[in-house]
This record gives C-alpha cells, sequence and structure tokens, in this order.
C-alpha cells in the first residue's frame, strides 16, 4: 500500500495530539478508571480525525480508509490502550452501520455528532451469554406503534456509563437467527435504561465499561439503521473495521514494548555488562520486531483490498487472530527482560501486557476468528458450515 505525503502528514499531526493531549494524563485516568470522553471527543472532533472516512455531507474527510487505518495505528502510540480502544468504538465499531446504511435521517441526527466529537457513541451487542455467539442474542425490541419497546442486557460495552447513543443489535422478529435482527440506535437517556458500576477489568483501565439494562425503553422506529432484519449482516461487515483497527492499534503498541525494553536493556547492568549484550535477547528482540513487520504487511495488504470492495472477511480475521496472539508473544517475552520491574504494576510493559490481552477476546475471540479463516479455507465438516 502506496503512502502519498497527505498520509504522512495525517500521521504526523495525530502523533502530535497524542503526544500534547493523551499521554500526559494516562497515569491520571489509568488511576481513575475512566477518561473525559466527551472533553476528549471534541477536540478530536475539531482536528477532524473522528469521521476520516465517513461522508463530508455530515462533517467527515469522505476520504479512503487507508487514511483510516493510519489513525488506527497512530492511536497505538497512547500509553494507555484503554483510550485508543474508546475512540475505536467510536469511529471503527459503532457508527460504521450509520455511515453505510443508515437513513438521511439517521445520518444527520445521530452521525454528525459522532463526528463532531459532541456525543459519545457504543456499540451494544455482547450480552453476558452471547458474547462472540452474535447469533444468540436475547435482547428484543418488539414494534409498539411508531416505536420499538426494547427489553434485555449487554454486557460489556466500551464508553457505557458516558455514552450518548449505543448502536444496539437486538431481535426484531422471526425464526431465522441470522435473519431476525437489526441494528437500532438508542439514546442512553431514555426511561427504562440503567447501568452497573464500572466493570473491575484485569486491563484497559481507564476505559469505562459497564453492563446496560433494558426494561420497556421505548425507541422510535425510525432510529433503525437501514432495513429491519438485517442488523446480523450489518454487524458482520461492521466487524470488518473492527477487526482491522484491533490489528492496525497493536502495530504501535508492540513497537513502544520493543523500543522501551531495548533501552532498558541497554541501561541495565547485569554480570557487568548492559543485559542488551546478551545475544539471546538482541536476537529475540529482532524476532519480534520481524514478526510486528509481517503483521503490518497483512494489515496494509487488507486494507488495500478493502478499499478496492473486495471481502476481506479472510484477511482480517487472519490479522485480527494473529494481533492477538503476537501481542500476547511481544508483551510477555518483553516484561521478562524487565525482571522484577516488569512485575511492577505501574511498569509500561505490564500495563501493555494487561490491556493487549483482550484482543485475543474482544471483537471476536481468537477461536471464531480460527472458524472463519476454516470456513473460508472450506475445511470445516460439512455439519459445522
Amino acid at each position: 500500500m502506496h503512502f502519498t505525503e497527505e498520509h504522512e502528514a495525517m500521521r504526523s499531526s495525530i502523533a502530535q495530539f497524542i503526544d500534547k493531549e493523551i499521554n500526559p494524563y494516562c497515569d491520571k485516568w489509568e488511576q481513575d478508571g475512566i477518561f473525559p470522553a466527551h472533553d476528549l471527543f471534541k477536540k478530536m472532533g475539531e482536528l477532524g480525525v473522528l469521521g476520516i472516512s465517513k461522508p463530508q455531507a455530515y462533517g467527515g474527510m469522505g476520504l479512503d480508509y487507508s487514511y483510516q487505518i493510519i489513525f488506527a495505528e497512530e492511536l497505538g502510540r497512547i500509553v494507555s490502550a484503554g483510550v485508543g480502544m474508546a475512540i475505536g468504538v467510536q469511529t471503527d465499531m459503532s457508527t460504521p452501520a450509520i455511515a453505510k446504511f443508515g437513513s438521511n435521517y439517521i445520518k444527520d441526527a445521530f452521525l454528525s455528532k459522532a463526528i463532531s466529537g459532541e456525543a459519545v457513541f457504543s456499540i451494544a451487542v455482547s450480552e453476558p451469554q452471547a458474547g462472540s455467539d452474535v447469533a444468540n442474542i436475547k435482547t428484543s425490541a418488539v414494534k409498539d406503534g411508531d416505536d420499538y419497546l426494547i427489553n434485555g442486557t449487554k454486557m460489556w460495552i466500551t464508553n457505557a456509563t458516558q455514552a450518548d447513543y449505543l448502536c444496539l443489535l437486538a431481535n426484531t422478529g422471526g425464526d431465522n437467527p441470522h435473519k431476525c435482527k437489526s441494528l437500532i440506535v438508542v439514546p442512553t437517556n431514555l426511561p427504562g435504561i440503567s447501568f452497573s458500576e464500572k466493570l473491575d477489568k484485569l486491563g484497559m483501565r481507564s476505559s469505562d465499561t459497564a453492563q446496560i439494562f433494558f426494561d420497556n425503553v421505548r425507541v422510535p422506529q425510525k432510529n433503525l439503521i437501514g432495513e429491519e432484519g438485517m442488523g446480523f449482516t450489518y454487524q458482520m461487515l461492521q466487524f470488518q473495521e473492527e477487526r482491522l483497527f484491533c490489528a492496525a492499534n497493536t502495530l504501535k503498541a508492540m513497537e513502544h514494548c520493543i523500543n522501551t525494553t531495548i533501552e532498558y536493556t541497554r541501561e541495565r547492568l547485569a554480570f557487568g555488562k548492559p543485559l542488551l549484550d546478551q545475544q539471546t535477547i538482541h536476537f529475540r528482540l529482532a524476532e519480534l520486531q520481524t514478526e510486528v513487520e509481517a503483521l503490518r504487511a497483512l494489515v496494509y495488504d487488507a486494507v488495500e483490498g478493502y478499499i478496492n470492495d473486495e471481502d476481506v472477511t479472510l484477511k482480517a480475521s487472519m490479522a485480527k487472530l494473529k494481533a492477538g496472539r503476537l501481542v500476547r508473544e511481544v508483551t510477555d517475552s518483553c516484561l521478562q527482560y524487565w525482571g522484577g520491574m516488569g512485575f511492577m504494576w505501574d511498569n509500561p510493559v505490564s500495563r501493555a501486557y494487561r490491556d493487549q490481552r483482550l484482543c485475543s477476546i474482544g471483537g471476536g475471540a481468537d477461536e471464531v476468528m480460527l472458524n472463519i479463516i476454516a470456513k473460508k479455507m472450506g475445511t470445516l465438516p460439512k455439519n459445522k458450515k
């Protein structure tokens, strides 16, 4: 994939914003267990980066997805991955379907607010008994006059306690689990919506995550995204961007771990010489950096196909799988070279070790990615296709 001067200018602009407006505050946000999403998103909206590949008519830049993947990659520079993930929920997880399939009303009323940073969005798909098994969700949206009445619960919802709107997947009728679901924009200030306390997570501590409960929540049917019954399909398409974002987002995070470890092992003396002088260490770091570059090539290749309207389900799933496994390998290997310091809670590599573990779980677990890849390869048993 070829990057132009415009691409590099955007990369530089995003990096400068992160260094000035995000990274200096990450330690506090980690301690608080939340970051000020409305304030930060407003600043990002003013910079224009919340709608890079979204339609210009609603405040976006209208650029192709190669620019969006640069954005995702640079967000990996954020030293608290929970912040980058929350931003990605706004740009690459809760709004792609709105931008592609939403009515003019939906785009004008909601997408424009997401792009400007005026509102915070969440994607509400997972449930306590249906994480990666999207077809098994139980939340329902039943027609009542001109409205839907929504009942059920959603679990592990990023941005939940600060969200103004949810892109919610619910059952709207029918027996086919893949054709009975719809995506609906749900304002969070409606009667009948309640939230749990922030969930106490292993990592991503700066990102507020909660369970959401719906008790006869009345939402206008005009908040339906696209066609009724097409929600599962829309969400699967939305997952392509989410998975590409996830993979790209790990690249700079892994490089930060590697580079920080190089600096530390160059300074740390053991048995009279720097740890980095040990061949086993500098060879291992070279191997890890090579793996990162291989993943980057796969991500860029998938993005190029996506820009050209190819079905990149296979490559996006491969990239997501590889990212989730490689980031665990990189953070674990680097942490080892920090010795006792690596076991400290506030160590940057130990934070990445905790944060990045989610990559193999969220947005489709490794096992789901393997199932998709096997299906695309034609290797699944016939009764499992």
